[in-house]
């Protein structure tokens, strides 16, 4: 194993520290737990965001802490799920009166511990929802979940629902639109090589020289098979007939896509496959109506990449478009 660290057992303080240092004007850690919050917070009149998971997929999750995205980002330890205390000291010091949401992507012991910790806020009579996201149509269970994986389309959650959040939309308004988010949203994945959490050591699978994997998830479970690599063209075109698929479209319809690339894809074979993706999607007279391309939710230093395909109507477009700045993600009007 070869990686920048010290000490396999520190590596996410060390991670947090780093990132304080190289964003103070964004960002402040709760003292004695993992928790990342917007330096700001909590924002009085302003529903609250919480997000979270594992470490190891950065830029998520603390990378969407900041203006127009998430209050919170709960950090566990590489793959494993935050603790229902970091999840509690997060919805306690975003809570602006205006209640908290939370965004737990499907994984047993995220949405275990989010809820349990939404429990514990609850009975200090804080106004507390939840959404769950499940964009991933590789595989219906996996090692880590009951029904589908919530993969990279949940920055579409964190976007749009922060978006509207921002407006100073109350609880029910920005749960409503995070979840017509989760409903129009499709995403799946592959591999090339496979990931080395810094405490095992060693690789969490094995590939042969000239073998991909289909339908990988995050954290590198099984997909939904192996296969002999092939060129761009035929990998991008098998991963968007499932998303497509998945979901009805119709003529025109308009969407928002994203390639993201998983910790050791180079930028210049994403943009490939993006080249890949509009060209499928026009051949449907499907209107990409914007498009992101980089590393959003990665998974340590994994080669590969996935689609997601966020489907959208005038509110979901506006939002999205709506000034947005934390860490990593900036956009302004």
């Amino acid at each position: 194993m070869k990686k920048l660290i010290n000490n396999p057992d520190e590596v996410v303080k060390e991670m947090i520290s780093g990132l304080l240092y190289a964003y103070p004007s964004y960002l402040r850690k709760l003292d004695n737990v993992d928790v990342v919050v917007r330096k700001a917070s909590p924002i009085e009149g302003k529903v609250g965001l919480v997000s979270g998971g594992g470490s190891g997929h950065e830029p998520a999750h603390a990378g969407y802490v900041g203006t127009g995205m998430l209050d919170a980002a709960c950090c566990g330890a590489i793959f494993t799920s935050p603790t229902p205390d970091q999840v509690y000291e997060a919805i306690k010091a975003v809570d602006g009166g205006k209640g908290v949401l939370l965004i737990i992507k499907n994984y047993t012991g995220d949405v275990m511990n989010f809820e349990m910790a939404k429990e514990m806020a609850e009975m200090d009579g804080i106004k507390v929802s939840e959404v769950i996201v499940n964009d991933d149509v590789a595989v219906e269970n996996s090692t880590y979940t009951q029904g589908r994986r919530g993969i990279a389309g949940t920055i579409f959650v964190h976007k749009i629902a922060g978006a509207k959040a921002e407006e100073g939309a109350e609880l029910e308004e920005v749960k409503e639109v995070a979840e017509r988010v989760i409903n129009n949203l499709r995403s799946m994945g592959m591999a090339f090589t496979p990931c080395t959490v810094p405490a095992a050591g060693k690789p969490s699978f094995t590939l042969e020289e000239n073998e991909i994997e289909i339908g990988i998830g995050i954290h590198g479970e099984p997909g939904t098979h192996r296969e002999k690599i092939k060129g761009a063209k035929e990998i991008v075109a098998e991963l968007m007939d499932r998303i497509v698929s998945d979901l009805p479209y119709e003529k025109d319809d308009e969407v928002a896509l994203m390639i993201n690339g998983l910790g050791s894809t180079p930028l210049s074979e994403l943009f490939i496959a993006n080249k890949e993706a509009n060209e499928y999607l026009m051949g449907k007279n499907i209107n990409v109506y914007k498009t992101y391309v980089g590393e959003y939710m990665t998974s340590l230093e994994m080669s590969g990449f996935s689609i997601s395909l966020l489907k959208l109507d005038d509110e979901l477009k506006s939002l999205l478009d709506a000034s947005a700045d934390t860490p990593a993600f900036r956009q302004f009007k």
